[in-house]
């Protein structure tokens, strides 16, 4: 033949392929080889005509040699292969297939082949006569995740030197094809595809003299081919980037670095699209240092080569490095688009840089691409998550169309600054518009609705979502436990498990701090059994959970379990437990856990010091903060924000404000929570007037307050009366935008309501937008606490009625109005409403306010039964309010006697508990029994504490042992709070040593401890004793001027005494008439005693019926009265003010007395005639009457009157 034809055809990932119906051969390994000499003529759509090589290829892989298009087939083909590749073996190794010549005249063709997704590559070579040959290659790929790419060239051949060079094709799509030449003959021609190996490269040389020769292949003269290699890289990258893996990625970047390699070698400049694909490969896989590289060789940078250096910045988390390249580019007149902008401002974002973003803003309208909606979402996404909501809501009004995730930008920057109300009303508005949300934008407006406490409304919404997936559910369930609602975030928790989702870590971790917070044990159980059966209860987050709700629920003994039972003990693990161990009082063993945590060579970072601080603010364990403070300092971490937040929050709360404010003063950097830790501390410690001021500094250095600020500052006003400037921080809080915020609205109610104006306290109420149940629950304790009964049950009531389950806060508000008999009905039926709901088998402070609430209605057995129906004999608390309870209805015996009882249990005092007790045994002057206590306080090492001390030195002075009482004083080591000082001058001002007093308060003065209103009573107590007037007064005008302390009525009432004591009955008069508020029956009592003692009875007699008027089944006006006639001897009018007060039906309560012997109380009680030891009694009394007589002693008869009846 003049002229050779071949034609070879391979076709992979074909399905039809594989069965050998279509063709007549055989298999091998994978390959199936296929010959067949039959003419076959086929018009149908399978076949391919080629008009210039005149063959026709079918659809089966057979070819067919023909004269022309229109007619037959001519010749049949002296020979036909078919080669087709299973899917299966797609990547499959170097292997040789070999088809044995037939004839004389076929060439022998070895193939090198290795395939990879390759649908069909046709070669087709023809030899001329004569000297010169013409290879003519035609390259088809067709990649299932690609576009269809075809490459063809030929060349021409001379005998004996190529007229030309052959181009090296490496590294085409995973495989190379080479073709080259070598001029051996006219005849002879070369044709090899081979896949590139790290063995060498091996070319296959097929002639008519089946010459097998290896020749070295040239390299690619063209850039352009390169640049399209990178090019199909970055595509294949691009659509499997998702699902890439590791080795993929690695496997790029070495194909990159290669042919990165031939382009330096062949002097190819990094230009164009060859610099800019090699730069962004680089990037997209991490290899940021080969980016750079590859960067400094561009002549002239393009905005691709920009872009890519700046998008692999952004990757690896540098945004100070973009904005820097940003502004290189921009002076190097580069124009960037808005991928550029975009990734600017997601720098800008990352940084917080406002600015900066500013800056940009005004580049891209510059740019005329302010109306584009990449930079406008970005712009939006850079102004909300810099807080600044009004820029991006500007931004956002411009957008004509705003799509979903502009909508969504929006509404979570909204949402994130705390403005959630306005982020509800853009959500309406969206959907008003028919934009319909997605799974994203459902769980940001639903995570709205649960920050302002709006339940019901989430609820609502959630309802709405069609299929709603875990992290909906989980926004649920967090929501309503962040709000209190614990037993409806399990309840969601048990309905989602119904509904056949799984939970995840995070659904896990919700609910098992709703459960922590409710100490329900068994239904925590039941959840770490779902997290064992889903396999994540080894997962460091649920572990954590896990270990806190076990904490909380006073199992420490299987928190620790949990925490050993983990492989993987992180710093999270560890101050989970520390926390645990802290929180209920074993602040020992959370020392030792710490200690054992830096011995098994953890890390200690920041957060480990915060923890372990917190737990040392929680117990006010002072000295052991102080040991922490030491090891913080070793370790260089006292620069560190948190750590330094920490220690701030730690002095405050142990009641060492003073070093707390060192601290802070000492920080490098303050942040909002600084602040608040400062404010907190001081309205913690009563020092209202020093957060005052700090909120005041804080407001000067433009740190915008929070929630947390307002709500102190609200706290603080409330305890010193400040109305005025309350009103002040009132208009802040509406200018800020945080009126509505659930815990500022309750805090303002608050604060109204204890400055006695409910007008205003329901006005705020009424005003705020989301009535929730927390704002509902502070007006209820607001109307309790100004006696306003009947509206405090009007809200409960409301509650009820508009569907809102009454939380613990609500029972706990409702039930102070529950004491005496006519309460008790009152409180019988809170204690039903919580048995219903379900909360009082949950709910640990229900259960004992409820224990309370029945004492106060003076109902001690109901009390007692339900104290132990509960199973609260293991808690201190409870028996704390049992014991207080008691002492609180003058039941002081049996508080004496529940308090051993409590120790007998084994159940550990605290320092309520000590000053419960000791309170009743000061009411009895038992001081056997206080000195008992004293002891066992001494022994738990509550001696220190100025709580405890305060309670002990109180009942050292009312059983007259001043000199034990001093003792106490001087043992409390940190006498930073006024109630020691106030107690120690209380005691020596009732026991007649005034100068003692007045000699305390004058060095409580040079300590600087701030008085209080206990404080100068006892001061002015000492003074009325002493009869000190000109020092009283002084301390009265004092109080005023300097501390800003308002007189409450038993101030005044001290003044009208002294002022009574020493005569001074016009001056005690005109005080009592001209007192800025309503007089009080004390006061009068006071005025009515000097009348008796200075025998004024026409005064007396005026004061009397004042007090008589107040007070008409008060028995003590008529009394001193009769003894102000009887006195005078003036004997027909005390009888006509006895006789009065009989037809009154006023009844004087009989005086009694009693004594400590052995183990029990002995009462006597005048004019009893009833006790069984009565004979005995009255005889004692004449001895004893007679032993006075004859001591000289004079009975005083003046004020005896006779009996008429």
């Amino acid at each position: 033949m003049d002229a050779l034809q071949y034609h070879l055809s391979i076709r992979s990932s074909l399905p039809h392929f594989l069965s050998s119906s279509a063709c007549n051969g055989y298999e091998d390994d994978g390959v199936m080889i296929a010959a067949t000499s039959d003419a076959i003529w086929d018009d149908g759509a399978a076949c391919v005509w080629d008009p210039q090589m005149r063959v026709m290829i079918t659809h089966a892989g057979e070819i067919w040699h023909g004269a022309s298009e229109d007619r037959g087939p001519l010749i049949a083909p002296p020979a036909v292969v078919g080669l087709s590749i299973s899917p299966r073996k797609l990547l499959l190794p170097l292997r040789t297939l070999t088809q044995e010549r037939y004839s004389s005249t076929s060439p022998v063709t070895r193939f090198f082949l290795s395939f990879w997704a390759v649908e069909s590559i046709r070669v087709m070579v023809s030899s001329i006569n004569g000297a010169k040959a013409v290879v003519r290659c035609s390259f088809k790929f067709n990649h299932p995740t690609a576009a269809n790419y075809n490459l063809s060239f030929q060349k021409a051949v001379s005998h004996g030197k190529p007229t030309g060079s052959a181009p090296d094709l490496y590294f085409l799509h995973k495989f190379p094809i080479f073709c080259s030449s070598q001029g051996r003959s006219p005849e002879t021609y070369q044709l090899f595809v081979t896949m590139p190996t790290r063995e060498t490269r091996r070319v296959v040389t097929a002639s008519r003299q089946d010459v097998v020769t290896n020749t070295e292949l040239t390299p690619i003269t063209e850039p352009a081919f390169y640049a399209y290699i990178l090019q199909y890289l970055l595509r294949e990258g691009d659509l499997t980037q998702s699902e890439c893996s590791f080795e993929r990625a690695l496997q790029l970047v070495r194909e990159t670095k290669s042919i990165h390699a031939q382009v330096v070698r062949a002097g190819f400049p990094l230009s164009g699209n060859l610099g800019n694909y090699i730069l962004d490969l680089y990037a997209k896989y991490g290899k940021l240092d080969l980016a750079l590289n590859a960067f400094k060789e561009l002549k002239e940078p393009e905005r691709a080569a920009w872009n890519s250096i700046l998008s692999a910045y952004s990757r690896h988390g540098m945004p100070e490095k973009v904005v820097q390249v940003f502004g290189l580019m921009w002076s190097s007149n580069t124009q960037p688009n808005q991928c550029t902008f975009a990734t600017a401002l997601s720098a800008c974002t990352k940084l917080l840089d406002l600015n900066a973003g500013k800056q940009l803003q005004c580049n891209i309208i510059k740019m005329g691409l302010e109306f584009n909606s990449f930079c406008e979402g970005s712009l939006i996404d850079m102004y909300a998550k810099c807080s600044s909501m009004v820029e991006a809501r500007k931004v956002f009004d411009t957008v004509k169309y705003p799509d979903v995730i502009a909508w969504t930008v929006i509404i979570t920057g909204y949402v994130r600054v705390g403005s959630s109300d306005k982020a509800l009303d853009l959500f309406l508005r969206m959907k008003e518009q028919g934009v319909k949300p997605d799974q994203v934008m459902f769980v940001t407006a639903l995570n709205a609705c649960v920050h302002l406490g709006r339940l019901k409304e989430a609820r609502d919404l959630f309802a709405q979502m069609p299929n709603p997936n875990v992290v909906a559910w989980n926004a649920l369930i967090s929501g309503h436990a962040q709000n209190g609602c614990e037993v409806e975030s399990v309840s969601f928790f048990q309905e989602m498990q119904g509904k056949g989702i799984n939970p995840n870590r995070s659904t896990l971790g919700s609910v098992l701090s709703a459960i922590a917070s409710m100490a329900a044990l068994d239904q925590g159980r039941q959840v770490h059994s779902k997290a064992i059966k889903l396999g994540l209860d080894s997962n460091v987050f649920v572990g954590s959970s896990l270990i806190n709700m076990y904490s909380k629920c006073g199992v420490l003994d299987d928190a620790r379990k949990i925490f050993c039972s983990l492989e993987e003990k992180n710093v999270v693990l560890w101050n989970s437990l520390l926390g645990g161990f802290a929180q209920h009082g074993f602040s020992n063993e959370a020392m030792n856990l710490f200690l054992e945590m830096r011995h098994t060579g953890v890390l200690l970072d920041e957060y480990t010091y915060v923890s372990v601080l917190n737990a040392c603010a929680l117990l006010g364990q002072l000295e052991m903060g102080e040991q922490l403070h030491s090891l913080v300092v070793k370790g260089s971490l006292e620069g560190s924000l948190f750590v330094g937040n920490a220690l701030v929050d730690m002095y405050a709360k142990s009641g060492n404000v003073k070093d707390a404010r060192r601290q802070f003063e000492l920080m490098p950097k303050r942040d909002l929570i600084s602040w608040n830790a400062m404010i907190v501390g001081y309205v913690h410690n009563e020092e209202e007037e020093e957060a005052m001021i700090i909120f005041k500094r804080m407001r000067m250095q433009e740190v915008p307050p929070d929630e947390v600020s307002f709500a102190s500052i609200f706290s603080a006003c409330a305890n010193t009366q400040a109305i005025t400037l309350g009103k002040q921080i009132h208009s802040l809080s509406t200018k800020s935008g945080l009126e509505s915020n659930l815990f500022v609205g309750s805090a303002l109610v608050d604060m109204y309501a204890k400055c006695g104006v409910m007008a205003l306290a329901s006005k705020a109420f009424e005003q705020t937008r989301e009535k929730s149940l927390v704002s509902r629950n502070a007006l209820i304790a607001g109307f309790v606490q100004n006696n306003y009964c009947e509206e405090a049950v009007a809200v409960f009531w409301q509650i009820q009625a508009e569907g809102l389950k009454p939380s613990e806060f609500t029972f706990a508000s409702i039930l102070p109005i529950c004491k005496g008999p006519s309460g008790l009905s009152m409180g019988r039926q809170v204690h039903g409403y919580s048995v219903k709901s379900g909360l009082l088998c949950y709910d640990m402070h229900l259960g004992i306010s409820l224990i309370g609430a029945y004492l106060k209605s003076l109902d001690k057995d109901d009390a007692k039964k339900l104290f132990w129906e509960l199973g609260y004999e293991s808690n201190t608390v409870s028996w704390t309010v049992l014991i207080s309870g008691h002492a609180q209805i003058n039941c002081n015996v049996e508080a004496i006697s529940i308090f051993w009882d409590m120790y007998n249990y084994g159940v550990r005092p605290d320092q309520a508990t000590f000053a419960s007790v000791l309170g009743a045994c000061a009411s009895l002057a038992r001081l056997r029994d206080g000195k008992e206590v004293h002891s066992l306080i001494v022994t738990t090492g509550f001696s220190s504490d100025e709580n405890t001390g305060s309670a002990l030195i109180d009942m050292y002075s009312k059983c007259g042992e001043m000199s034990d009482s001093l003792q106490v004083f001087n043992r409390i080591e940190r006498k930073a709070g006024n109630i020691p000082w106030n107690s120690v001058i209380v005691g020596f001002a009732k026991n007649g040593f005034a100068e003692d007093a007045l000699e305390i308060f004058y060095e409580m003065q040079k300590q600087r401890v701030r008085p209080d209103e206990i404080t100068f009573l006892g001061v002015l107590t000492a003074c009325s004793h002493a009869g000190l007037v000109s020092e009283g007064r002084g301390f009265f005008e004092f109080m005023k001027r300097k501390y800003a302390i308002l007189p409450r009525v038993d101030h005044c009432a001290c003044i009208v005494d002294l002022l009574g004591r020493c005569g001074l009955l016009n001056e005690a008069e005109e005080f009592l008439y001209n007192l800025p508020f309503q007089s009080d029956p004390i006061i009068w009592a006071s005025l009515l005693s000097a009348c008796r003692i200075h025998g004024d009875s026409e005064r007396g007699k005026r004061v009397a019926e004042k007090l008589i008027e107040l007070e008409p089944q008060n028995s003590s006006p008529y009394v001193l009265l009769s003894n102000i006639y009887a006195a005078l001897r003036n004997w027909e009018a005390a009888n006509k003010v006895r006789k009065r007060m009989q037809e009154s039906g006023v009844r004087k309560s009989p005086g009694c007395s009693w004594i400590f012997v052995g183990n029990k109380t002995n009462l006597f009680v005048a004019g009893d005639k009833f006790h069984p030891k009565g004979k005995d009694i009255y005889e004692a009394l004449e001895e004893l009457t007679e032993a006075i007589i004859d001591n000289g002693y004079v009975a005083r008869v003046d004020l005896l009157l006779d009996d008429e009846d």
